[in-house]
């Protein structure tokens, strides 16, 4: 199996970038019309700002506001709406749904795809990686693409400027990174691009959880505070950047497969995409018998940080066996990225440890009055 290592060609990290969103893409050859699709909150904020960059270059472009889940139908719908205008580039503006959609609607069509995530919340960004979800919120299928983004664009002042919870949400889907990556590799499973996981990949998704632990308390109390600052910044690269690279070009396992598990709930619906993998990783560090002390630590953090760590916090706060089997059932499903764990697993063994998670958290004692 031959090593693979997939990035986005230019990212650009700092606040008040996106003004510069025309220039850099100038700077790749990119040019207009191009299709904004974009979060609601990020058409208030940012309209004025895309208007005035996309004048300054000459090019026409036209904001449609992303439909709140990336289900096959908004894919298509973006992938219509960008041949209406005959635009030579999509741009997503948004979460990290709204961003899946449109790459996905970008590389139906063939065209360039440039990612402007308006919170630090998941590893999207940087990635190939559309994930779909039906119209109620269930995790249906992955899309890999041919091509990473052509542009990452991150405004450290909009991340700021968002409710901190997405940022903390980033900082679990981060933590993620190195312990599914190290199994998958150990394991000699394909990584996202169907090849072997590099050093390189392998370097920066330890350097990915180091950064989240070393800097995350400290970049909360800066967000909070509105401040970007450098642990901010370094906390916005390892949730995006870092993040993005070790998990395509190194590989999943079952963190981001008890998430997937964990939306057939409708309870965790309200909980983001990182809240839910961040349990997902503690699930997971059961199943690969990690050091009682490796779980503790990262038990403590996430109550540092306020990270859910039981599924009462997750949204369910009377979850039966029932509920737990549905979890376990559907991280199991053939195809999901838990199988690359180097034994296997089924769901009664994914059931049992999620109930193991719960009891270690619970012998866990509170330092911060979580």
């Amino acid at each position: 199996m031959n090593r693979i290592f997939c990035a986005p060609p230019r990212y650009v990290q700092g606040e008040g970038a996106t003004a510069r969103l025309a220039t850099e893409m100038a700077v790749l050859g990119l040019t207009g019309p191009v299709l904004v699709a974009a979060g609601g909150s990020a058409v208030a904020a940012l309209a004025p700002v895309w208007a005035e960059a996309f004048a300054a270059a000459g090019w026409q472009h036209r904001v449609r506001t992303f439909g709140g889940e990336c289900t096959t139908a908004e894919i298509e719908s973006l992938a219509t709406e960008a041949r209406d205008l005959g635009a030579r580039v999509i741009v997503g503006a948004g979460g990290g749904k709204c961003l899946d959609a449109a790459r996905a609607a970008a590389a139906a069509l063939g065209l360039p795809f440039v990612s402007c995530p308006t919170v630090a919340s998941t590893d999207a960004p940087t990635s190939a990686l559309s994930v779909v979800y039906t119209p109620a919120g269930i995790a249906e299928s992955y899309r890999i693409h041919g091509r990473n983004p052509d542009l990452v664009l991150v405004d450290s002042g909009v991340i700021v400027r968002a409710p901190v919870r997405y940022l903390v949400a980033g900082m679990g889907d981060a933590l993620s990174t190195w312990y599914e990556a190290r199994v998958a590799a150990a394991a000699g499973r394909p990584n996202m691009r169907g090849g072997a996981a590099t050093e390189g990949a392998l370097a920066l998704a330890r350097i990915c959880r180091d950064t989240v632990l070393a800097d995350g308390a400290a970049a909360l109390a800066d967000a909070r505070a509105g401040r970007v600052t450098p642990a901010v910044e370094r906390i916005i690269e390892a949730n995006t950047l870092l993040s993005g690279l070790g998990f395509e070009s190194a590989g999943l396992a079952a963190a981001h497969a008890v998430h997937n598990g964990l939306t057939v709930l409708p309870g965790t619906h309200a909980a983001l995409h990182g809240e839910k993998v961040a349990f997902g990783t503690l699930v997971q560090l059961v199943l690969d018998g990690a050091p009682e002390e490796d779980f503790a630590v990262l038990v403590r953090f996430c109550r540092t940080v306020e990270l859910p760590v039981t599924l009462a916090e997750l949204g369910l706060p009377a979850a039966t066996g029932a509920d737990i089997d549905a979890i376990a059932t559907r991280a199991v499903q053939p195809g999901e990225t838990i199988h690359n764990l180097p034994r296997p697993v089924t769901a009664a063994i994914v059931a049992e440890a999620i109930r193991e998670t719960l009891r270690r958290v619970a012998a866990i004692a509170p330092t911060d009055g979580r």
